[in-house]
């Protein structure tokens, strides 16, 4: 087939469009829909839902490119394909799986199993549970280091971060941390630990050299009681020098210098504020707002908050892919 210099123009620029459409999607999880919600990163509208198993929570990127959605109600995990828009497999994560972490490899899923106090290493292409080490009450956040030897679990009912050795699938420590501590991240040199702790309005740093506790980011928000401000999702920028943080009830996400260990911003968001994420340019953030439905998007240079987009009920989690 032979294309005129005009219509091979027209053909590459319809290519390219088509091509952004399919990667610059946000993926939304919602806890009573049974489906992600699909919203397009350029013109903020939402453009379809895929299907999934029962209660959509923890969701996240693999390795492969692919997507993965943890389903409490279904004790398993659906792959999503981005390209086909629809679940390729269902892996079994264990009884009422919420969150997990895949190994820098991409062959093992970590997964913390709230009803049974375990944390599981589940084999990625079988569904096979390899181990289950006996952890805290209530786990809820699961973090792998960066070179794949260390797992990171935190315990709701027991204010602690265990510590687990993933060689020998043993925990090696238990960090007292602020109350109820819910999610990591590690910083990009993979010296600190952040903790948030929900009932506690604060982050916990942790030393991973000896996992102990070095510093403390407190939370305050003008008009908010202390127990409604309840930090539960985090995420980093990629040299480290800012986190943000969704503080659930106090309904805002809060904006922190790092290094400074300081709150410099407070954006208002939408209702229980509970998970966020960033970009690839870093220049938006995402936040899902679990008691309004919806996301709020908000502009980092500016701090400020440029549009909420309603999506399923009870939203808990986002990936973008671009």
């Amino acid at each position: 087939m032979t294309f005129a210099p005009r219509a091979l123009t027209m053909f590459g620029l319809a290519l390219a469009a088509g091509v952004c459409a399919a990667q610059g999607t946000a993926y939304v999880s919602s806890e009573k829909d049974d489906a992600l919600t699909l919203i397009d990163t350029r013109t903020l509208a939402v453009k379809g839902t895929i299907p999934i198993c029962k209660r959509g929570r923890h969701i996240q990127r693999l390795p492969d490119g692919k997507l993965m959605v943890a389903c409490t109600d279904s004790n398993a995990a659906d792959v999503i394909d981005p390209a086909t828009g629809k679940s390729v497999r269902r892996v079994p994560l264990g009884d009422e799986p919420e969150a997990f972490d895949i190994s820098p490899d991409g062959k093992t899923i970590y997964v913390s199993n709230e009803d049974e106090a375990e944390a599981s290493f589940v084999d990625a292409a079988t569904g096979k549970v390899l181990q289950s080490i006996k952890v805290g009450q209530e786990p809820e956040g699961v973090k792998i280091s960066a070179d794949g030897k260390t797992l990171y679990v935190t315990s709701e009912v027991a204010s602690m971060v265990h510590v687990i050795d993933v060689a020998s699938a043993k925990v090696v420590k238990n960090v007292k941390v602020g109350k109820r501590p819910r999610r990591m991240a590690i910083t990009p040199d993979g010296k600190e630990l952040w903790v948030t702790n929900e009932l506690g309005s604060s982050v916990s740093i942790v030393s991973t050299a000896d996992h102990s506790v070095i510093g403390e980011v407190k939370f305050a928000v003008k008009g908010a009681r202390a127990e409604d401000i309840s930090p539960v999702g985090i995420t980093m920028t990629r040299d480290g020098k800012r986190a943000f943080v969704a503080l659930g009830k106090a309904n805002h996400v809060a904006f922190v210098d790092v290094p400074g260990r300081k709150v410099t911003d407070l954006v208002l968001v939408g209702k229980r504020a509970w998970n966020v994420t960033l970009d690839k340019a870093e220049q938006r953030l995402w936040v899902i707002n679990g008691l309004s439905d919806d996301v709020t998007v908000v502009d980092v240079a500016g701090a400020k908050a440029v549009k909420s987009i309603p999506v399923g009920r009870v939203p808990y989690g986002v990936v973008i892919v671009e």
